[in-house]
């Protein structure tokens, strides 16, 4: 099987997600992702008939994000009417989901040049996008019930013994080291200013960080979901937090212990890498940066939801014929920060080398964005750090984890 290369990944900054405050708000998604896209041709020079394809990731359908984003922000950027597009939905993974097909497509010999990569505007949700996972169907919600993600954050505190003390402390670690990071410049390779429509800038970095947040500012912030775990929803036979004891009798009473301050933030985004065959890039000039070595997902009990990511790395790491040793940096989604402590648990690693730029928490997880986002930081750290592997894993809804290796070249 042929290899996969990385010839650049870029990203929009990450804008806070709500309207009239958000600095990419009042931008349309396509329109971004539009961007972001002529942001890469530009910096590579690619030449956008070579492309085969352009596979997003969304983590919703609906309102703004309708209708195939992927071949609307092809069509936006102003590119050939033979480029194509392809929107997928695998929750928080679809964004690297969308980069690993394109790896496949390439290493199965099937394309040459494709880009994958994602696009979400948490400002721009519609009502329609609140639906539970079950989507009103008794028999799923009998089978496998499921709740809130933060509710499973708190669960997975609960099961494996991590206090508010712990959750704080790595939320605290994130916004240091992303505030260090883009103090330092380190994002800026990879970042595609977004305009307005008048041609005025509307966003050059990210504006989700806090920096000099502390453990004495985060100890006066409520915890997030107690009220919904109490919640009946409409269609269930009992509340959150009854479900949760009814598929996990021995767990207890949860241990609240997630807020605003230790969850991944709501913004806006999008992201884009460049994958291409040796063939394509030889015969093109291109120079890759990196190369996709392994791709894999796994499944866990969708309750819980969050605690994919272990065993998808461990997939991944199998495949690849490595071990945690043969990596030297890791990229894991801070959806919650329970779920980054579980993932260190499993894996037996610290944080050292782990999400060495911050992560979700500080800098926002724009759902469907996130995934290409978390390649291209690595990518960009791999190179910064004179290193030579790195392993990118996310959570998703369902009870998912996707997960990808690359090697500098």
């Amino acid at each position: 099987m042929r290899e996969a290369w990385i010839i650049d990944a870029v990203r929009s900054p990450r804008g806070r997600g709500k309207t009239g405050v958000g600095s990419l708000s009042n931008i349309h998604p396509q329109r971004c992702m539009a961007q972001v896209l002529n942001g890469l041709k530009d910096k590579t020079g690619l030449d956008p008939n070579d492309i085969e394809d352009v596979v997003l990731g969304c983590g919703t359908g609906s309102g703004d994000h309708a209708h195939d984003i992927a071949r609307m922000a092809v069509l936006d950027a102003g590119w050939p009417i033979s480029v194509t597009g392809v929107t997928l939905h695998r929750f928080c993974g679809s964004g690297q989901q969308a980069v690993n097909f394109a790896a496949m497509g390439v290493m199965s010999g099937q394309q040459e040049a494709v880009i994958g990569g994602g696009v979400e505007f948490m400002s721009r949700y519609s009502p329609l996008h609140a639906n539970g996972f079950h989507a009103n169907n008794e028999h799923l919600r009998d089978l496998h019930p499921q709740v809130p993600q933060g509710i499973s954050a708190d669960l997975i505190a609960t099961l494996e013994g991590f206090t508010r003390d712990d959750v704080d402390r790595y939320a605290v670690e994130s916004q240091t080291r992303a505030a260090k990071s883009i103090a330092d410049g380190r994002f800026n390779r990879s970042l595609i200013p977004i305009y307005n429509l008048d041609g005025t800038l509307a966003l050059a970095r990210d504006e989700h960080p806090r920096a000099g947040t502390t453990l004495e500012s985060l100890k006066d912030l409520q915890p997030s979901f107690i009220k919904m775990a109490g919640y009946h929803a409409e269609g269930f036979d009992r509340p959150f937090n009854e479900l949760v004891k009814k598929v996990y009798p021995n767990a207890g009473a949860l241990n609240h212990v997630h807020h605003a301050g230790n969850s991944s933030g709501v913004v806006d985004g999008a992201s884009a890498v460049f994958v291409v065959s040796p063939e394509y890039a030889k015969s093109r000039g291109l120079k890759p940066r990196a190369k996709i070595r392994q791709v894999a997902t796994a499944g866990s009990e969708p309750l819980i939801m969050l605690t994919a990511p272990g065993p998808a790395a461990k997939r991944c790491l199998q495949k690849a014929g490595m071990t945690k040793n043969d990596i030297d940096l890791w990229e894991i989604n801070e959806a919650f920060a329970s779920v980054v402590l579980k993932f260190m648990r499993d894996i037996d690693i610290g944080n050292e080398a782990l999400n060495v730029d911050g992560g979700a928490i500080a800098l926002g997880h724009p759902i469907g964005a996130t995934g290409g986002m978390l390649i291209g930081t690595a990518v960009d750290q791999l190179e910064r750090l004179n290193k030579e592997t790195a392993l990118i894993a996310m959570c998703t809804g369902g009870g998912m984890a996707t997960a990808t290796i690359i090697e500098r070249m």
